[in-house]
C-alpha cells in the first residue's frame, strides 16, 4: 500500500476518505450491532466459515488496507502543514492500530480458509 501511495498509483481525494471513512463506520456497527445480537443467542452469518464470511473477510481486510493509505496521508499532510513535533504520535498511534487491525482481520480470514 505505501508503494501505491507513493507512486501516486492511488490517489487519497476528499471522495476517497469519505467513502473509506464510511466504510469504516459501517463495519464498527456492523461489529456492535453483531455483539448486541450475541448476547440474545443470535449469530451472523459473515462470521461463519461460509462463501459470505470468507466473502465478508477478504472486504474487510481490503477496506482495512484502505485505511492505510488514509494513514499515509494523513502524516503526508502533517508534514507539509508543519504540524508540531507532538503530533508524530499520534500519526504513529493511527497508523499502528490500523496494522493490528488488518493483521487481525487477516488472521480471521486464514481461518476462516482452513475450517
Amino acid at each position: 500500500m505505501l508503494v501505491l501511495f507513493v507512486t501516486g498509483a492511488i490517489k487519497v481525494t476528499a471522495k476517497f476518505r469519505g467513502v473509506v471513512v464510511g466504510a469504516t463506520l459501517g463495519i464498527f456497527l456492523l461489529y456492535i450491532g453483531s455483539f448486541i445480537m450475541s448476547l440474545f443467542g443470535w449469530s451472523s452469518p459473515v462470521y461463519d466459515t461460509g462463501a459470505i464470511g470468507i466473502g465478508f473477510s477478504v472486504l474487510i481486510v481490503g477496506i482495512a488496507a484502505l485505511n492505510l493509505m488514509l494513514d499515509f496521508d494523513m502524516v503526508v499532510r502533517g508534514v507539509n502543514a508543519g504540524a508540531p513535533k507532538y503530533l508524530e504520535w499520534y500519526s504513529a498511534f493511527g497508523l499502528m492500530v490500523t496494522i493490528i487491525w488488518l493483521y487481525i482481520e487477516m488472521l480471521r480470514l486464514l481461518g476462516k480458509t482452513r475450517s
